[in-house]
């Protein structure tokens, strides 16, 4: 399964992946979900919000336990955000099959959409429009930078975004979501564990800075008469990393336009996308209020993208202990099983080392062995799920 997702979407340059929402390479490697549950004689279901669903059992009968991830990636990322959580799953279910466990309730994989974000800028979009999280009106506004519209993208895909919001008939399947994922720092390696259980995400958002400036040449304007945009888009940025150093958070500048975006053209506008995250929700507003009043002093607006609140996992200590007492620890990085569980859906994390600590990026890794400890430690939590 691995090396067959190992080339889509591959820059053979950086070795990095360009996966985004609703695009060939995306198609797929939603046709490679599908294949794979055919194989395994799974259901596949394509819910309002465009995730899949591959079911072993009937979850309309009685709600099931799910595992999974997302297939999608930042500009270059890696190769194990996401997909590692997917690959594990289908894995996880064959040694399940294999050794006859007989579950209870049905065990479902997971594949959702456009969870990185990276074409129409709101994170865990497909979780979030399932549970009701991004509202259809403001689904209906996003564009790419391109300017195609997310329901458009949709459309050309397949998917009809007629009826976007939050599905009720999908949600009533999941008994309780198991999300396995890549570790997004070093914390297992430095404990020198192969594995972990993810105690709680911590509270994090992406806004958007818009910030005028005036068109004019570069060679004949004085620079006592420039207004410059991307002068500004400078100042914002080194007031948000002031501002993470204040309020002991982290903020990060990583997505910028300008217009007319012209070496010799003074930038008449600049748009800067700012990431915030913190250990609680009153640090992270704290930085935006800076960061937006410094916006404010150079005439620009500051708008609210996307937010995820503090989410914690009441099971992890359980599971934990089911894994043999493997170690215990929040992340910073926000996951689709954040999402369900914010509304409501009992959901569960599961870490594999990474030794590099780097993520989205080409550098990201996970050894084989650990891999491997990761789908054994999926199946005895799905096993404990679904007896």
């Amino acid at each position: 399964m691995w090396a067959d997702l190992a080339p889509i979407g591959r820059d053979p340059r950086s070795g990095g992946y360009q996966r985004f929402a609703w695009t060939h390479e995306d198609a797929e490697l939603r046709e490679w979900f599908c294949g794979e549950a055919v194989a395994r004689g799974l259901t596949t279901v394509l819910d309002r919000a465009g995730n899949l669903w591959a079911w072993h059992g009937n979850p309309d009968e009685t709600p099931g336990v799910v595992m999974g991830s997302h297939l999608d990636s930042v500009p270059d990322g890696g190769a194990f955000d996401g997909p590692l959580g997917v690959v594990s799953a289908f894995a996880a279910l064959d040694a399940l099959l294999a050794k006859g466990f007989r579950p209870s309730r049905p065990l479902g994989v997971a594949c959702f959409a456009d969870e990185e974000g990276a074409r129409f800028g709101v994170a865990c979009a497909g979780s979030r429009l399932l549970t009701g999280l991004l509202a259809p009106e403001r689904a209906h506004t996003l564009t790419d930078a391109d300017g195609i519209h997310l329901a458009t993208a949709m459309t050309h895909s397949g998917v009809g975004p007629t009826r976007l919001g939050r599905d009720e008939e999908a949600l009533r399947r999941i008994g309780h979501f198991v999300e396995l994922h890549v570790e997004q720092g070093r914390g297992l390696d430095d404990l020198g564990a192969s594995v972990g259980v993810a105690s709680a995400i911590r509270p994090h958002g992406r806004w958007r800075i818009d910030l005028p400036g005036e068109a004019n040449h570069a060679g004949t304007t004085l620079l006592t008469d420039r207004r410059d945009a991307m002068i500004a888009a400078a100042e914002v940025v080194l007031a948000a990393r002031a501002a993470a150093e204040r309020h002991d958070a982290v903020a990060t500048c990583g997505k910028l336009q300008v217009v007319p975006n012209g070496v010799n053209a003074i930038p008449s506008h600049a748009t800067v996308w700012l990431d915030a995250r913190a250990a609680s929700a009153e640090q992270v507003h704290a930085v935006i209020t800076d960061v937006a009043a410094a916006a404010e002093r150079l005439g620009g607006t500051l708008l609210e993208q996307s937010w995820s609140d503090a989410t914690g996992f009441p099971d992890a200590g359980r599971l934990a202990d089911v894994l043999d007492g493997v170690p215990v620890l929040d992340t910073g990085a926000g996951h689709d099983a954040g999402i369900l569980a914010q509304a409501g859906v009992p959901s569960a994390m599961l870490f594999v080392r990474n030794p590099t600590g780097v993520s989205h990026s080409p550098a990201e890794h996970a050894e084989r062995d650990d891999c491997l400890a990761g789908v054994a430690a999926l199946a005895t939590v799905i096993e404990e799920l679904a007896r």
